[in-house]
């Protein structure tokens, strides 16, 4: 029999030769039941281990699904890497039940509430390790909760796939622009891979950040493995927009019949064209006020550099004017804050630069 630990794969017969020594199977010892060499569909769980006040020894099961038709690509599909963005949990949950492995050309390795902690109490990080997992990797097999996860992922599962999607959105916090969002680079094959995996995909924006902007997160992994990858901003707030998630419904089948996983996807995507934005250094907007957000532009409105996007009013002092706040360049607002309470130092709004649609036609070099 053939397991897997990290990147060694070794062969429990004693036999010599290679066509006897073929395998069989292929185990993860941190996702017990499940082999990601057999036809079929598989659920079970990644095993995390926890110890702390109530438990001396506890074991966190993070739900995994594995469909298998044979030969074919690995597509990895992640959400949940943050608790309280709900349209990827919603969408990978349906594929789960919904799909055959008879419809599956290759393999689909599916996490749909990947940091299960932080899923729980519908929070960005869980109150387990505070830790956030999509800047914990490569992790650590002997840390917490989060870093054992990230773990699995880099070392692992990523290295399996062929193709991956982490799917996120705003969140509690904020509300984005409805989107595909990318690493630019780091090679031209790998960005070439991913734009057109964007216009499979097919949100009404693509928001583009340069080459390896967060090292610890699983598209920076994705990138250090040399996989193609994308991920995705579907609204934000908390909670769920059913238009957004009903494009993404749609979206996210062209994308798996594009990669070659999915036979007869029945779309050959929205075909409308995509709106190419960039989020760069300039493009936060921060508070320099502790008090109540009141935003004055709206997500995907087009603003001036120095047009008034935000202003922040006193809670206690009641003479006190309004602090305003300007659009640092041209470009779309493609993020809101979505509480009204911030402090100095709070981010409010995010403007990106508007490539238009002609970012993805090839005469855009990855910086």
């Amino acid at each position: 029999m053939l397991y897997i630990t990290g990147f060694t794969v070794y062969s429990e017969s004693n036999s010599t030769n290679p066509e006897e020594s073929c395998p069989m199977s292929l185990r993860i010892p941190r996702i017990p039941g499940i082999d990601f060499a057999a036809v079929g569909k598989q659920l079970g769980y990644l095993e995390i281990e926890h110890s702390d006040n109530e438990n001396d020894a506890a074991v966190i099961p993070s739900p995994i699904a594995v469909l298998s038709g044979g030969d074919g690509p690995t597509v990895l599909l992640i959400a949940g890497t943050h608790g309280d963005e709900y349209e990827g949990q919603i969408l990978l949950q349906e594929l789960i039940r919904t799909l055959n492995p008879d419809e599956v050309t290759g393999r689909l390795i599916i996490l749909p509430a990947l940091n299960i902690p932080a899923v729980r109490e519908g929070r960005r990080v869980s109150s387990v390790d505070r830790v956030n997992l999509n800047r914990a990797l490569p992790g650590r097999a002997d840390g917490g909760p989060a870093l054992q996860i990230a773990s699995i992922v880099a070392q692992e599962l990523i290295p399996m796939a062929d193709f991956v999607m982490d799917i996120h959105s705003g969140g509690i916090a904020s509300e984005y622009v409805p989107s595909a969002f990318v690493y630019q680079g780091p090679t031209p094959e790998l960005w070439a891979a991913k734009v057109a995996a964007v216009a499979a995909f097919n949100a009404p924006y693509s928001v583009v950040v340069k080459p390896m902007l967060k090292a610890g997160s699983i598209s920076g992994a994705a990138d250090r493995a040399g996989v193609p990858m994308i991920s995705t901003e579907l609204g934000g707030r908390g909670t769920v927009s059913l238009p957004i998630l009903a494009r993404a419904r749609k979206g996210l089948r062209s994308l798996l019949g594009h990669w070659g996983v999915l036979k007869d996807a029945g779309l050959s995507g929205i075909g409308e064209p995509i709106q190419w934005v960039e989020l760069t250094a300039q493009s936060a907007v921060h508070s320099t006020m502790a008090g109540i957000l009141e935003p004055v532009v709206g997500l995907g409105q087009k603003v001036a550099a120095g047009e008034l996007v935000a202003r922040v009013h006193s809670v206690e002092e009641l003479e006190r004017p309004p602090k305003d706040f300007f659009s640092p360049m041209d470009g779309v607002v493609a993020i809101i804050r979505h509480p009204a309470l911030v402090n100095i130092g709070t981010t409010v709004v995010n403007i990106a630069v508007d490539h238009g649609t002609s970012y993805a036609k090839g005469n855009h070099e990855p910086s």
